[in-house]
């Protein structure tokens, strides 16, 4: 019986070309990553904010701070407000408040700051609505104005309520230690150097709460406005990146109200952020006059029925006027683009958009293997080698 060599199953042709075409779909199919892929495939990089200095670091803290005052939860302060001004102001009544200098009517802070607190208001309100109207409105003109008005209809109720305030108290009222029906008027009465007793209801006391509702409902503008420069930032990545279409609240604006929005942010925010401590502190010193002003002026319903009206007007225009879709006047905060808005996302949602992208999984621009890829790759693998098997028996 004749012997010979035994060949091979495969040719070393055959065996070159078989583990070649294995070697190709091993990197065809195989391996996460693909040799060839551009810089085009993986995609670009969002732009990255500057690194703050310790100066901005510091500043922002303290604003952080001043947030924590003057944005106060305007509904739970209301409720502080009237709550303390029935409680303390009924104390007050009822037991003799040590004399400290807030009770003297002439000390400074009441002569100057109380007397004179709508002026005030004005020197701080003004400017910062003005700013941040110009800002917002990315220079117009009729955007500035309409939110200017609220400040207009502000001062118009202060003033109807001053009025009717000093009505009711010349009115309702007598001159006590004589039934003199001349001296029957408030003007003749202490003319007379009489003791007119009216129906004084505090004028302190609204002054002092509807300030403070103003200045808290204004400063909120602030919420979200460091964020502005990144969404700028993203939105000229966007305008200039292919394939890359822009949906923050900035799309819609044309490229010379971006513009115009990028230098007036740049220019106004030191400003801005010098008038929100401004606003802060005189915030917290409404708030000590107002306490001063439970202890030792005024009787209680006096002050209660002030404080109702501040807080009456305050809602009316701030809270339901301004608010309202058929408005006229703009709420603060509101301009070309919502910056300031708390968006909500499903998370399903939210991780599926972010591992998904034309359908294939990727992570870095580059394809990622599921478990069910993993899965697919070993029965694939399986059916191969079962094939090959079959080809030698």
């Amino acid at each position: 019986m004749a012997t010979g060599k035994r060949r091979g199953v495969h040719t070393s042709a055959g065996s070159s070309a078989m583990f070649g075409s294995s070697a190709s779909n091993l990197r065809s199919s195989g391996l996460n990553f693909r040799p060839n892929s551009t810089q085009e495939d993986r995609g670009g990089t969002r732009p990255t904010a500057a690194p703050s200095s310790i100066g901005l670091v510091l500043v922002t803290m303290f604003l952080h701070v001043c947030k924590k005052s003057l944005l106060f939860d305007t509904r739970l302060k209301v409720a502080i407000y009237c709550g303390a001004i029935f409680v303390v102001s009924l104390i007050a009544d009822v037991i003799t408040m040590p004399r400290t200098y807030f009770s003297r009517p002439d000390n400074a802070l009441n002569q100057y700051f109380v007397k004179w607190g709508w002026g005030w208001l004005l020197t701080v309100t003004v400017p910062w609505v003005a700013l941040t109207a110009h800002t917002l409105g990315c220079g117009r003109r009729s955007i500035l104005l309409k939110h200017l008005a609220r400040l207009v209809l502000a001062t118009v109720a202060w003033l109807l309520w001053t009025k009717l305030f000093n009505y009711i108290e010349t009115n309702y009222g007598r001159c006590l230690s004589t039934k003199d029906t001349q001296l029957q008027t408030k003007a003749k009465c202490l003319q007379s150097g009489k003791f007119w007793s009216g129906f004084d209801i505090s004028g302190h006391t609204f002054i002092l709460i509807y300030s403070s509702l103003i200045l808290a409902e204004e400063g909120s503008s602030l919420v979200g406005w460091e964020g502005i420069k990144d969404l700028i930032m993203r939105e000229e990545h966007s305008r200039v990146t292919p394939n890359e279409p822009s949906t923050g609240p900035l799309r819609n604006l044309s490229n010379s109200d971006l513009e115009f929005l990028k230098k007036a942010h740049k220019a106004l925010t030191p400003y801005l952020r010098g008038l929100f401590v401004a606003m802060t502190m005189q915030q917290l010193l409404w708030d000590t006059m107002l306490i001063s002003t439970m202890l030792y002026y005024h009787i209680m319903i006096e002050k209660f029925l002030g404080g109702v009206a501040a807080v009456l007007t305050w809602y009316i225009t701030y809270q339901w006027w301004f608010k309202s879709p058929k408005n006229s006047l703009p709420a603060p905060g509101d301009g070309l683009f919502k910056y300031n808005e708390i968006k909500t996302h499903d998370n399903s949602s939210v991780r599926s958009r972010r591992s998904t992208l034309n359908g294939t999984n990727r992570f870095m621009g580059l394809p990622i293997r599921t478990s069910q890829d993993a899965v697919d790759t070993i029965s694939a693998n399986r059916q191969s080698d079962s094939e090959i098997t079959a080809s030698r028996l």
